[in-house]
């Protein structure tokens, strides 16, 4: 889409007031020129370049099309928050909309072209009549030279994407790639082999995932800093649990922080009490806070660098585990510590999966749940434990929130860990209020411990470590919230100023 096309009909309501030519004559005299410093080049600009280089080494003499995506519309005329696409926002760092990042082959490298808006300033009226992209609408935003020297990639305006693709095509034996699923304006430039071409545009996506597979020092320390926002964000809730009524206020609390501190949230937030914490993606948001049940909170805050936390704790809503609560909570704290000991390099993805399951199945079996032994539950036929364990303790973590899911299996889920990935190790126990396998007593019980974990050249750092994890400490965690809130209410009311 290319705003300022004069092809293009200018995007209007039926409640939009007219533009008589006299107003438009004002509205286009009389303002201080564009300043001509450009902005400063963004911090990681070599870190960006570095990944467009190893995707040009990956497919020589090809044409690359990777575009960000465009405004989604949430109702009507109104759209949602823009976040870029991920692989694009991997490859250069821009948070723009519509852009479209291409590689042409020259030589055995590629020129490396991003195709942006144009912005002509206040000498187009475009810049008050347009709604969606005119500044006096949206604010201030780069043009082709502003983006060119903040991004540090060569820079063309939108419209000229179309002859760009065509004269690329022009070219005999040439081979095309395209990211599909952001863009069907950019796909449609490029319908005519679409069809022979779909293998050929997996490979690209499937590549560009395993890029992120492995993390850089940057990228670790953007995920440390989410993880950090959220442990704030998590206290937030904990300060809040002790008046809320609704999980739906508990969650806008989170949300807040994650506003002050980042971009937005990784993901819908769960925030389960009671037995809703058996729902495993709980969205709703719309039960009571009871006194005496737990509170399953899986929420994570995605900075400003759109790196995002993932992250769950079980709180005990009354500060004290019941003995039934402490009972099941042990058994995914024992789950989940058997599989970060298993978090090494070399290691089979899901041996960190199969460690917790087997915990998991002798625990339930300690218990009486099981009607057959832990062995005879985890044959690889049965998986009877599943019944309240449901899913599988990990997925790479990153720009999205489950990472890399364009990687092929070999590499990923029947993969090995590698220094440098990310991943969540998240066991649970879900018992839901209707199961008659399930003792009374334990029924409408939901627990999931998640922390995020990167696997270092030994074995693992746990990313999120600084969030109590066992039962006692999570108690003092929630005293200690609630202790420090005191504290500052009994401070205001002394400095309150007297009523005489």
């Amino acid at each position: 889409m290319n705003t300022f096309d004069a092809g293009k009909a200018p995007v209007r309501n039926v409640y939009d007031a007219d533009v008589p030519p006299n107003l438009l004559n004002f509205m286009l005299r009389s303002w201080n020129p564009r300043p001509r410093k450009l902005p400063k080049v963004i911090p990681s600009a070599a870190a960006f370049l570095g990944r467009r280089q190893r995707l040009s080494q990956r497919f020589p003499g090809e044409v690359l099309v990777v575009p960000t995506g465009h405004r989604k519309v949430r109702a009507n005329d109104t759209y949602y928050p823009f976040r870029p696409g991920t692989d694009f926002y991997y490859l250069t760092g821009v948070f723009e909309p519509d852009c479209v990042l291409v590689l042409l082959p020259q030589g055995k490298t590629h020129e490396q072209v991003l195709f942006v808006e144009p912005n002509p300033g206040k000498t187009d009226a475009t810049f008050f009549t347009d709604r969606i992209n005119g500044e006096l609408w949206e604010g201030y935003r780069p043009g082709v030279p502003e983006s060119q020297a903040r991004y540090a990639i060569t820079c063309r305006a939108l419209p000229e994407l179309p002859s760009t693709l065509t004269a690329a095509l022009a070219i005999p034996d040439s081979r095309v790639r395209i990211l599909r699923g952001l863009s069907e304006r950019t796909e449609g430039q490029l319908a005519a082999d679409a069809g022979e071409r779909l293998e050929r545009d997996r490979e690209l996506a499937s590549f560009l995932s395993e890029m992120r597979l492995i993390k850089d020092a940057d990228e670790v320390r953007a995920l440390q800093s989410a993880v950090l926002a959220t442990r704030r964000g998590f206290e937030d809730v904990i300060a809040r649990l002790r008046t809320a009524r609704s999980e739906r206020e508990l969650e806008g609390v989170f949300w807040t922080r994650a506003r002050m501190e980042g971009n937005e949230v990784g993901y819908t937030s769960i925030v389960a009490a009671g037995s809703h914490a058996c729902t495993l993606h709980w969205k709703k948001n719309d039960g009571a806070i009871r006194r005496d049940d737990l509170l399953l909170l899986d929420a994570g805050i995605e900075g400003n660098s759109l790196y995002t936390a993932d992250i769950t704790r079980t709180f005990p809503i009354s500060g004290k585990f019941t003995p039934a609560q402490r009972a099941i909570y042990g058994i995914v704290l024992e789950a989940q510590r058997a599989a970060l000991k298993i978090v090494k390099p070399g290691n089979d993805f899901m041996a960190p999966n199969k460690a917790a399951m087997a915990v998991i199945a002798h625990g339930l079996a300690r218990l009486g749940i099981l009607p057959m032994s832990a062995e005879e539950a985890l044959r690889e036929e049965n998986q009877f434990y599943r019944r309240y364990s449901l899913h599988n303790v990990s997925h790479m973590l990153g720009l999205d929130v489950h990472d890399c899911a364009q990687a092929r299996a070999e590499n990923y889920k029947y993969g090995k860990l590698e220094p440098g990935m990310v991943l969540t190790v998240e066991p649970g126990l879900y018992f839901q209020v209707d199961d008659l396998t399930v003792p009374a007593k334990y029924r409408g019980i939901g627990v999931r411990i998640e922390d995020d974990v990167l696997v270092t050249d030994k074995g693992c750092r746990v990313l999120s470590s600084s969030l109590p994890r066992e039962a006692d400490a999570v108690e003092q965690w929630m005293r200690s919230v609630w202790a420090q809130g005191k504290a500052r209410q009994t401070r205001k009311v002394r400095r309150a100023p007297s009523s005489r």
